[in-house]
């Protein structure tokens, strides 16, 4: 019989107070006898809306599983856009798992097109990306987005939670979503408050990556040895933070193992 599980949350933007949301959320979503580690990354940019963003987000997610993960039997990426997602797949033994990856597969399962509401125009373009680089773009019926100064970041659902259900409003009359995905870590728990007041499913992509988590947990489906999330192949490397370099060689060896 397996027993409980211990996921370890990371936030890749410093933030702190949005862990506090994604934190709150993961605990409400999760089993009982689930442990949760969250953690923040210790350097990157307040919240991720561009690529540079998201490549400096991933790194800094990678340096915190580094250094953390080991003893855990999932980790979560815990920002919509999933920095980081495919590579740390790589080098870790456990299952990764991504708020979008997450969101996208809960959606699937609720209805055939999916609308995505996020918190800025700018972050738009990437989330796209991402629903394309996810095979999903068929099923997407919009993404729509607050288009106005965001004074706070904690403090997303507290000031713009009619903007954000009148978006939703408009996902579901103007472009036919049948599901609707609360996009971004500052949104965590959301979904609860507004499902009740919305006629479609709504998602939320950390109560979906905490429960999809403990089923990859259950299931035990094993790791990868082959293919394109095999461990990276042993090679020089130099300049890389102690842990990350063990974290790197230590797939390494368990690639050359396979």
């Amino acid at each position: 019989m397996i027993g409980p599980m211990r996921i370890l949350v990371i936030n890749p933007n410093i933030s702190d107070s949005v862990t506090a949301l994604i934190g709150s959320e993961a605990a409400r979503s999760a089993s009982p006898g689930t442990e949760l580690t969250l953690r923040t990354a210790p350097f990157g940019v307040a919240y991720i809306e561009t690529r540079f963003e998201a490549m400096v987000g991933a790194y800094a997610a990678a340096n915190v599983a580094a250094e953390h993960a080991a003893g855990h039997d999932a980790v979560i990426v815990a920002a919509f856009g999933d920095p980081g997602l495919a590579a740390l797949r790589e080098v870790l033994p456990m299952p990764v798992l991504g708020l979008t990856e997450s969101a996208l597969a809960s959606a699937c399962l609720l209805g055939p097109r999916f609308s995505i509401i996020a918190i800025s125009q700018r972050i738009q373009a990437w989330y796209r990306e991402v629903v394309q680089a996810n095979g999903l773009e068929g099923r997407l019926a919009s993404i729509r987005a607050l288009d106005r100064p965001l004074a706070r970041i904690d403090g997303i659902q507290e000031d713009h939670t009619e903007a954000l259900l009148a978006l939703c409003e408009r996902a579901v009359a103007e472009d036919g979503a049948d599901v609707l995905i609360l996009a971004g870590a500052p949104l965590a728990g959301l979904a609860r408050q507004l499902a009740g007041r919305l006629p479609v499913p709504v998602v939320d992509g950390v109560s979906s990556a905490v429960r999809q988590a403990e089923m990859l947990h259950g299931l035990q489906p094993g790791t990868a040895r082959r293919g394109s999330m095999a461990p990276p192949p042993a090679k020089p490397h130099q300049g890389l933070p102690p842990a990350l370099a063990a974290l790197l060689e230590t797939a390494q060896a368990r690639g050359a193992s396979a």
